[in-house]
């Protein structure tokens, strides 16, 4: 087996595999440690649960609608609209469709759908910041 990325997939080395795994899952850990503590932190202090559940439960729908994309791409069937995929990665499920984007190289190389998938995943992140360290001043949102 080739130790370089295959021609037709250059995000995985030949065989499947995806480049750099600890990395990318270091990456993923990072992103995820703001909004995981935070809605940790809500639930702790009696607040409410539905952050925590929403990141868990539409991770795990956002990440099966990516497969089931990815699918319908490969046999050219109708296709889930990109708004659909951006509103549940907005609504908590960017760590799933960030998981179901390297495990499925699927979204990974169009730029304009990663450039709104990113922005929310910084809209999270500042959120969070703002929510734990800045005391809910700029975006007080819940």
């Amino acid at each position: 087996m080739s130790d370089s990325p295959s021609r037709n997939n250059p995000g995985r080395l030949s065989g499947g595999q995806v480049r750099y795994p600890r990395l990318k899952w270091l990456v993923f850990a990072i992103l995820c440690a703001l909004p995981l503590s935070g809605s940790v932190s809500f639930w702790l202090h009696g607040e409410s649960l539905i952050p925590l559940a929403a990141y868990g439960i539409v991770s795990v729908v956002t990440f099966f609608l990516y497969w089931s994309d990815k699918r319908k791409a490969r046999a050219e069937q109708w296709r889930t609209p990109e708004n659909v995929l951006h509103a549940l990665e907005l609504a908590g499920g960017w760590p799933g469709a960030l998981l179901a984007q390297q495990a499925f190289r699927h979204k990974t190389r169009k730029v304009s759908f990663q450039l709104v998938f990113w922005i929310i995943v910084l809209l999270h992140e500042v959120f969070w910041i703002d929510h734990l360290f800045l005391g809910a001043h700029g975006f007080a949102l819940f």
